[in-house]
């Protein structure tokens, strides 16, 4: 399994970034995906972003609702976070990850998922 982010950069507040995060290395059908991130000034652990279920359905944590919309591709091959709104908060190492073949509803800490991209930047300057 291989799952590799790219789209990371830096932007002004205000403005707006796509992520993307290639996946391949499987063929199982229902997984959760999610968006991750690590805010090294605030020596914080990997928190999550967005969650994408199974079945489709995405939840944000509530910093970024309204303004991040995650979503993938049909056969979940490409996950996306668009950013909208970004703020100097948001500013940190971003990752994809994913759990394969899961049976009931996903779980949003980090160390419940086994597969993880290399990360990319997100810097936002006010």
């Amino acid at each position: 399994v291989h799952l590799k982010e790219s789209g990371g950069g830096s932007v002004q507040a205000g403005g707006a970034l796509q992520l993307s995060c290639a996946v391949s290395g499987y063929t199982y059908k229902r997984n959760c995906l999610g968006w991750f991130r690590h805010r090294q000034s605030a020596g914080m652990a990997r928190v999550w972003v967005a969650i994408i279920e199974g079945d489709g359905t995405v939840d944000y944590t509530d910093s970024v609702k309204g303004r991040f919309t995650a979503s993938k591709d049909i056969g979940d091959r490409t996950l996306y976070l668009n950013m909208n709104d970004l703020k100097p908060e948001d500013t940190a190492m971003y990752y994809c990850a994913a759990r394969f073949d899961v049976t009931g509803g996903c779980s949003n800490h980090p160390l419940w998922f086994p597969s993880w991209g290399q990360g990319t930047q997100v810097t936002v300057s006010s």
